[in-house]
Order: C-alpha cells, then structure tokens, then sequence
C-alpha cells in the first residue's frame, strides 16, 4: 500500500486525491460556530432534507484515511479553498437527488449482484481469490461495517444504473462525426497583408483648433493625481540581524536536528513486509501482530536472501508484497515518519529491527542509496545564517508591539521611534498614491497616507506590517493636490495622438476599399502579402490571435476568399483563403474521436441531468458554515 499510495499521489490523480482529502481537515476551523449553533446543524438542505456537517466531512473520510494510512502529507496550503468545499457539498446536493429519483424510478439491484460486484473487487483478491479475511481486515481498517459498506455499494450500483440510462441516449450520428473530425483536423493555406497606420503618418493633418477643443473635451484625462513626500522609520528583521550570535554548538545542534532539511538529493530504495494491526486495535490484536511481526524477522534475519519470498508471502501490503515488499526510491519525508526515520538511517542490505507506525510493524530492508545528503561543512554558513535569520525574527516579534505604541503615543513625530530603536529616518520622493503603493507594495499603508488623519492633521500612521518581518510608520512631510496640466504642457502629445487616430483611420478606408476589390476579383497590386503558410486550429505558424480567429471564418465556398479587420491603432489587416484541406483521418483516430466525443455528450448530458434536478428543487446552503475560515 506504502508503494501504491505513493505513486498516485505523485501523479496528476494523486493532485486531484490531494485537493479532496483536505475538506475535513477545514472543518477543524469552525469549530466556535459548532459550538454556538449545536453540532446537528446542516451545512445543507435539500427539500427539507439534511445534510449535516458530519456527512460533509465523512464524504471524502474514506479517500482521506486511505492516503493517510501510507503516510502521505496533506498540503496544508489547500485548507481553505472555496473551491474545494464548494465543490464537495455540491457533489453531495447532487448525489442526493439522484439518490431520490432513483426512489421515484424504483430502481433495484438484488443482493447476489451486490455480493457478485463484492467478490469481484481487487481490493479483497488474494491469489486470484475472494479473501473473507482480507475483506474483515479492510473493513475494519476504514471503520466499516459488513451492513455500511454494502449499502454503499448498493448505492452506487444504482446510481449507475441512472448514469446507463443517461449513456443509452447519447447517440453521434456518422456524419456529424465525419463533421467533427474534419472541422479539428481542417487545415487552411492562408496569407496576410498589413496596411500600417504609420504608412499614413504624413498625410494625417491635425489642426491647432482640433488639439485645443480635443484639450477642452478631456481636461480631466490630463490631471496631475495628487502627490505626497513622505517621511518614514522601518522596523525590520533583516535589518536586526547583524545584532545576532549563533556559535558552533549551536549550528551543529540545529544541523542535527534538521537533518531531513539538509538531504540534498538523496534517494533511498527499500522493501518492506507490513504486519498490521488496523486502526484504534485492542491491546491483545496489535501484541497478536507483534508476536508475528517477531516471528517473520527471526526468519528473515535467519535467512535475509528469503526477505522477498517472505515478503511476497506473509506482509500485509497488497501494493508491493507481490513484488517482494519492493517500495522502490523515494526521498527523506515520503514515509510515515517512524519508516522514514529508520530507514535514512539504515546502510545498504541492511535489516531493520521492528519498526511501529500506527498501521502496524515494518521490517524494512534497504537495497541501496543513490544521489547525497550535504555536509554539515558545506552548510554550516547556510545554517547560521538561518538561526541568526530566526533569532532576530523572534526579535523582531518582541519589539513589534513597542514600535507601534511607540509611534501612535508619539504621533507628531518619527523621531522618538527611530531613536528608541536605533533606526534611521528616511525621505521618499514626491510620489502618487499608485507610486506609493509600488514602493511600499501595501496597499493598507497607502490609504493611511491619504487619509485625513495623516495627510491632514500631520499624524504618523499606524505601524503597518507591510510584508512579512518589516514593520513601517510614516508621516507626510509634504502634499501637492491634484491639478491639471496645462495646455501647453500636454498639446504636442495630444497632436500625436490625434494623428495616429487620423492615419489608422486612412489605413481602414485603405484596407475597406481593398477588401471590397478583392472580394469582386479585381488585382491590387500594391498589397504586399506575406508567404502563404498553412495552419490548423492547434499552430497558428507564427500568425497573431485576431488572425486566427478569422482565419477560420472565411467562407470557403469560393476561394480565394477574403476577410479584413481593425488591428487597433496599428492598422487594417486582410487576411486570403487559398486552399482548405480537410482529408479525413485514419480509422484509429476516427474511433478514438468517437469515444472522446461521446464522452463530452455523456458528460453534457449528466450536468444537464444534475442542473435540471437542482433547479427544480429547494436548496439552501449554510454560507456562513460552508466559508467558516481554519483557526489551526
């Protein structure tokens, strides 16, 4: 299981897995609500019925303890997605209504079908057999009764039913297929001439009564935005630093304990045979599995060439027993912690003592070590540069309060702050509030700055925590309001605008004009159009997005054809329709097109199922429930 897990979960499935797995752990941040609200209260109702926030949480619960009970780490980075939680409850909206036209239908699946699909699941195979054994031990392990379980896959079983029922509809006509086919595989020869804007710089003609009403007209376009200097003291971690001491003891000590940090590339390969003992055991079941677990490395020990027949034989991990226990290379922080810990300690052919992790007893092998770990020589200036970093981190938190009392008591002034602290007052150069916002790059600070309070009164701001470790008063020292700009301050740029506007529009008339021949099979001479090239809906051979997009517009009834478009100011583009190939494809692809196309309509088909569902329904949703954020 160790190996099976591990490789999902780094994959795209496993991305997927991950992003699931993560909602009950969201629901650990709500829990102030619970208590005020009652723990029965729906995060859901759908016509009246519940959906409580403990069937929220257990909707992902089983794909959760599976990836957990291998030992993989949920991101924790994932906690408070919207997305994620919006999607699982309306997962579980829909499941419900299914649930309930599958009752209106009356669907049924008899008892030897659900024993029959159960007998015939490869998690309860061993040697090729239904194993009563290995199905009690699974059960067991994910909390399940014989009764649940099979309700649920009862449930299951019907709702695909529905889904059949949906699949039998989807019916892909021969021709539209054929049509389908050739409209992704259509290619187009096609070339392109561009009438430039700049090609008519010198006959635009912009006159000096045109420039000032265009300057009357839009006055407010050409306002200089208000403008403040301003004064401000930084408190910051790296600038703490140099105060710090961090000795040699000290390096090796934080070295030693952060070993996983500093593997570098190391990989280990190792086997393992896995005796377990399920999840909450009685003391007399996991010291049945430790009898045997002793039993098993006795054997081993005795006889280490026989670990992959042992293995293959007795460990309890369907993943990778049938390869001999085989995990395959994975770097330090893969594992369960108590396997990981044991085994980048372990040399090379190495047998391990009993190693417990809360899903049973390893013993480990370890077939063999590739890349390496760092030296501490190597790192030990890296290191004491990372506690002297963290020391004056901590630093700074303990002085943080001071700094913002200090510049609230004091807000008339910069100067008891930076005194107190030993810092230096610095000066910014006149600059506008969105210049403001980029230099500090906060935007809260920036509004402090313009606020009555401070650009006004002469206050220092609040202390703001403008990135993570620097902490930031300011004051303003001085202000220019906004005005506008003169006429002949901004004239000249107004006149070049007004003949760009001018000359894109001599190159459309040029380009309309053109478009209008062509399309009437007259020649013109003067177009210079580049090399016919030929493209499809995926390779665009280095022609601009407005092109593509008309390209395959152009109807191609009678060719040449023609089409034309305003490229902004730049100009007035004609795009020619040479030739359209569109062969059909060969029998492998037109299959493998029908399948992907059935699918999308089975897939349309479903949602439309689900959506039609929910809008005839009452729904309400628990927003305040649903959005509660993580306090972990």
């Amino acid at each position: 299981m160790l190996d099976a897990i591990r490789k999902v979960a780094t994959g795209w499935l496993g991305k997927v897995l991950l992003a699931a797995i993560t909602i009950p752990f969201a629901l650990f941040g709500i829990d102030t609500y619970l208590n005020q609200s009652g723990r029965n209260v729906p995060v859901a109702k759908v016509n009246g019925d519940r959906i409580s926030i403990q069937e929220y949480g257990k909707a992902i619960e089983n794909v959760r303890n599976r990836l957990q009970s291998e030992g993989q780490k949920v991101d924790p980075a994932l906690l408070e997605s919207q997305e994620l939680k919006d999607s699982v409850l309306d997962g579980l909206i829909t499941k419900r209504l299914v649930n309930t036209e599958i009752q209106k239908a009356n669907f049924k699946v008899s008892d030897e079908t659900v024993s029959q699909y159960i007998i015939g699941m490869p998690e309860f195979q061993d040697t090729g057999k239904f194993s009563q054994d290995l199905y009690d031990k699974t059960l067991a392990q994910n909390h399940l009764t014989p009764s649940k379980f099979e309700a649920g896959i009862r449930n299951d079983l019907l709702t695909q039913q529905a889904r059949e029922g949906l699949r039998r509809l989807v019916f892909t006509p021969k021709a539209t297929l054929i049509q389908s086919l050739k409209f992704a595989n259509e290619q187009r020869e096609v070339t392109v001439s561009e009438i430039k804007s700049s090609e008519f710089a010198k006959e635009a003609v912009v006159t000096p009564g045109q420039v000032k009403a265009y300057y009357e007209l839009n006055k407010d376009k050409f306002k200089v935005p208000e403008q403040v200097k301003v004064q401000f003291v930084l408190l910051s971690a790296a600038g703490l630093v140099h105060d710090m001491k961090a000795d040699d003891a000290e390096i090796k000590a934080f070295y030693n304990a952060n070993s996983a940090k500093f593997n570098g590339d190391e990989q280990r390969h190792a086997s393992h045979i896995l005796i377990g003992f399920g999840g909450n055991p009685a003391p007399q079941d996991k010291a049945k599995a430790k009898a045997k677990a002793e039993e098993i490395l006795a054997q081993v020990k005795k006889n280490p060439k026989n670990f992959e027949a042992i293995a293959i034989k007795d460990s309890q991990d369907p993943g990778s027993a049938a390869k001999g226990g085989d995990l395959g290379s994975f770097g330090r922080g893969t594992m369960v912690k108590a396997f990981d810990d044991v085994v980048f300690t372990m040399k090379p052919n190495q047998i391990s003592e009993l190693v417990e992790s809360e899903y049973g007893y390893h013993i480990i092998k370890l077939i063999g070590i590739s890349g390496q770990s760092l030296s501490y020589d190597s790192l030990k200036l890296q290191i004491k540069g990372d506690i002297l970093f963290q020391k004056a981190q901590a630093k700074y938190a303990e002085l943080a309060e001071d700094f913002s009392n200090k510049a609230y008591e004091n807000s008339g002034s910069l100067d008891p702050v930076a005194k107190s602290f030993n810092l230096q007052l610095e000066t910014s150069p006149w600059m506008r509030r969105d210049d403001l916002s980029k230099f500090f790059k906060n935007e809260r600070l920036t509004g402090l700055v313009f606020s009555n309070e401070v650009l006004k009164e002469k206050h220092n701001t609040e202390a703001v925590e403008v990135s993570p470790n620097n902490l930031v008063s300011a004051r303003v020292l001085d202000y220019k309001p906004s005005a506008p700009r003169t006429f002949d301050e901004v004239k000249s740029g107004i006149e070049g605008v007004l003949k760009l506007e001018q000359a894109a529009k001599l190159a459309k008339q040029k380009g309309e004009s053109a478009l209008v021949n062509l399309n009437q099979g007259k020649a013109m001479a003067d177009l210079d159009w580049i090399t016919p090239v030929t493209i499809d809906r995926k390779n665009a051979q280095g022609l601009s997005d407005g092109v593509m997009q008309r390209a395959f517009k152009i109807n191609p009834t009678k060719l040449p054809a023609y089409i034309g478009f305003e490229d902004a100011n730049k100009g007035y583009v004609l795009v020619k329709l040479n030739a359209v190939h569109d062969d059909a494809v060969n029998t492998e692809a037109s299959k493998e097109a029908e399948v992907t196309l059935k699918s999308a309509i089975e897939a349309e088909y479903m949602a439309a199922y689900g959506n039609s569902l929910k809008a005839k329904s009452d729904i309400t949703v628990n927003r305040k429930l649903l959005e509660a954020k993580s306090q972990n």
